[in-house]
């Protein structure tokens, strides 16, 4: 991205003279890396200024076929999938279990209640994985329930892609979500795949960029930034390697933390993305033990990042029927150590301890 900064500055990949060709080799070559790493074709990926954009273009996309008809979301999708389709159509929930999992008769249940009070459902959305729990959601089986039914699905794998496999052509999903940040690349770029033949109104208009699905001119060292990363994950075994030592250090931090009296996991433990674990600690908020972790050295966090100007209670754990005050995220990156690990056990318990000790 640098290298590109200094050397060309940043041209339109849209005009015909030199440097607006250079920029547009660059982002075709990116969008190639992306397209390869998620089981694509490159005409299939649309960039974005994030996942938060991506979702919005796939609500907004996807429903205007049938504007006005309820859309289907779970309690535990990202605050973006609900509020995109509440300012769009009436929304209808699906129910979940206690490990923050939609199950195809639950989406199935729910296509027919929403059909029966409001008509036909313009969209399901589910996630390929929690983004505070990390569990895994079924997402063939979704897909499968929803096309037999003839209607179109969304996934939201921000949370997802990149630490596991994502093979978009085998899924069967009309639009997937991505985003850049998540998985070891720069902010402020996302990509929605969009399934082969499928037609959507553009989210963002006044332009012709992206074969005229999102208007606004390319953020062309981002996107670099973005192909990088998918290039570099692309390589045989790195997913693989990662995904093995992101789950040895979140099994570390899920023990350390558990060995505390009154701490208990939530979510799948098992079934779950390998980079995110929650737990929830008795008789202290969250807030208290993100400080003293802070003052330790340790970033951790409670709830989803989109939520930390709130102080509202988690709708995830609410959904899930658990005690959404005193939820503690932790995750980790391509970056994290053992010695990170071993950071946070060193400070934890003492953490939780003295905080026990103020309440007495």
């Amino acid at each position: 991205m640098v290298g590109w900064l200094e050397s060309a500055g940043v041209a339109d990949p849209g005009r015909v003279h030199t440097e607006g060709r250079l920029a547009r080799a660059v982002v075709e070559d990116a969008r190639d890396s992306v397209a390869a790493l998620f089981g694509t074709r490159p005409r299939q990926i649309v960039f974005t200024s994030g996942g938060t954009e991506a979702v919005n273009a796939a609500t907004w996309g996807l429903t205007r076929s049938r504007p006005g008809q309820p859309v289907l979301v779970s309690g535990v999708e990202h605050s973006c999938v609900r509020d995109a389709s509440e300012r769009l159509a009436p929304i209808f929930p699906i129910e979940v279990d206690v490990l923050g999992r939609l199950h195809p008769a639950a989406v199935e249940a729910a296509i027919e209640r929403a059909t029966a009070a409001a008509g036909p459902v313009a969209l399901v959305h589910c996630q390929a994985a929690n983004h505070e729990v990390g569990t895994v959601q079924p997402v063939p089986e979704v897909v499968e329930v929803c096309g037999r039914l003839g209607i179109p699905v969304h996934v939201d794998a921000c949370a997802f892609a990149g630490h596991l496999p994502l093979a978009f052509d085998e899924l069967g999903a009309d639009v997937v979500s991505v985003s850049a940040h998540k998985l070891g690349g720069p902010p402020g770029i996302g990509a929605l795949i969009v399934r082969r033949g499928l037609r959507i109104e553009p989210l963002m208009v006044g332009g012709e960029q992206e074969r005229a699905r999102r208007a606004g001119l390319e953020n062309v060292p981002a996107i670099i930034g973005f192909g990088a990363a998918a290039a570099s994950l692309h390589r045989p075994g790195v997913i693989e390697a990662e995904t093995t030592a992101a789950r040895r250090h979140t099994e570390r931090l899920l023990a350390m933390a558990t060995a505390v009296d009154g701490v208990h996991p939530v979510g799948d433990t098992d079934r779950r993305v390998p980079h995110i674990v929650c737990v929830t600690v008795d008789g202290i908020e969250a807030e208290p033990v993100l400080l003293g972790l802070d003052q330790g050295g340790i970033a951790a966090h409670s709830g989803s990042s989109c939520s930390s100007e709130s102080l509202a209670p988690s709708p995830v754990l609410e959904a899930m029927g658990v005690d959404a005050e005193r939820s503690l995220r932790l995750s980790v990156g391509w970056s994290t150590t053992e010695d990170d690990v071993d950071a946070f056990g060193a400070v934890f318990a003492d953490v939780v301890s003295r905080l026990r000790a103020l309440r007495s």
